[in-house]
């Protein structure tokens, strides 16, 4: 799924070097970035201003926020950003890429622009989410965070009681449905050319959740932004109001090849970069979170995932802070742990 653009005030791209940009200003960067800006660390965020979550009315499960409309979350934390001096740019990388160390070693990268301006970076967290796949069934698209849904988390207590359908999309729908029969007595699983064994039949049975095997073949809308169900590839119509489907998840990766990050595939489909403690990657100096690697993450997992490779961060880079001030001390020609 492309996401909605959202539009917002953007800051100058700074000269010289800074000690991190941040690519992605949804939940896990712009927390990042916070954690670093009030560590004193100059940070640029680049951000494209399509958030996964820019359709859905509010950001749900995230204690003392919940119900923020997303847009409304996300302006905060540039706010946030911005005052403890951090800068927020509008735009999306083209390019980020190894470049030559400085004089006394320390890492530096550089992040291109798709309009062609450039920034130097002595670390990078890569925070840019990733993108929801949906199948390609006529009229699904245009109810996607509204009345097609895929987190139970997220939009279930939103849908509660409403004659649901899970349109299943592999082995991950079964445990899909057993979420959301918590949510409504009047569910209906269309197995939609997926496989479906007995015994799973026969639990389905036993909560009272209705299988159709024929194929679906179009989601009708209701006149007014809802649906009013699907119709079978054998003519019939089944009325539901909403449609749960588990989409393959599939990290944003553009503009990020130079720096070689590795990669997994995921079951059922879709990709993520793979990390270790607080985000670091295989590949010095740059860290991944959120969604570009824990595909599953709500939004305030994604912000705490940031807020520890943002910590992060700053601790090695007060190592490297301190290595270069021993290293500048030290009598020419000697070595600085001599």
């Amino acid at each position: 799924m492309s996401a909605t653009t959202t539009a917002y005030a953007t800051d100058a791209l700074p000269d010289g070097t800074v000690d991190a940009v941040v690519i992605g200003g949804g939940a896990a960067g712009l927390n990042g970035a916070l954690m670093l800006a009030r560590s004193r660390r100059s940070v640029v965020v680049i951000d494209s201003g399509t958030p996964r979550n820019a359709p859905a009315e509010g950001v749900h499960g995230l204690l003392g926020l919940d119900g923020t409309p997303p847009a409304e979350l996300y302006g905060r934390g540039r706010e946030e950003v911005r005052r403890y001096g951090g800068l927020i740019v509008s735009g999306e990388v083209s390019a980020a890429e190894h470049a030559d160390p400085s004089a006394d070693g320390d890492l530096r990268f550089t992040v291109t622009l798709a309009d062609g301006r450039a920034l130097t970076a002595r670390r990078l967290l890569v925070a840019t989410g990733l993108r929801d796949v949906l199948p390609e069934l006529p009229g699904l698209a245009e109810h996607w965070g509204h009345s097609v849904v895929h987190c139970p988390y997220c939009h279930g207590w939103e849908v509660r009681d409403e004659p649901i359908g899970v349109l299943a999309t592999g082995p991950a729908s079964v445990h899909h449905a057993l979420l959301f029969r918590q949510l409504t007595d009047d569910l209906v699983y269309f197995t939609h050319g997926t496989e479906l064994d007995d015994d799973t039949r026969a639990r389905f049975a036993a909560r009272a959740i209705r299988v159709i095997d024929a194929p679906v073949e179009e989601v009708l809308g209701d006149g007014s932004g809802g649906i009013r169900g699907v119709r079978l590839a054998d003519g019939r119509v089944v009325d539901r109001r909403v449609l749960a489907v588990a989409t393959t998840l599939v990290a944003r990766t553009e503009g990020l090849a130079g720096l070689g990050l590795p990669m997994e595939e995921l079951p059922g489909g879709g990709r993520r970069f793979t990390s270790g403690t607080a985000g670091a990657t295989d590949v010095p100096g740059v860290w991944v979170a959120g969604n570009v690697t824990d595909p599953i993450a709500q939004v305030g997992a994604s912000a705490a995932a940031g807020a520890l490779a943002g910590a992060h961060v700053n601790a090695l880079l007060a190592v490297a802070d301190t290595d270069a001030a021993v290293a500048a001390l030290a009598p020419a020609g000697t070595s600085a742990t001599a």
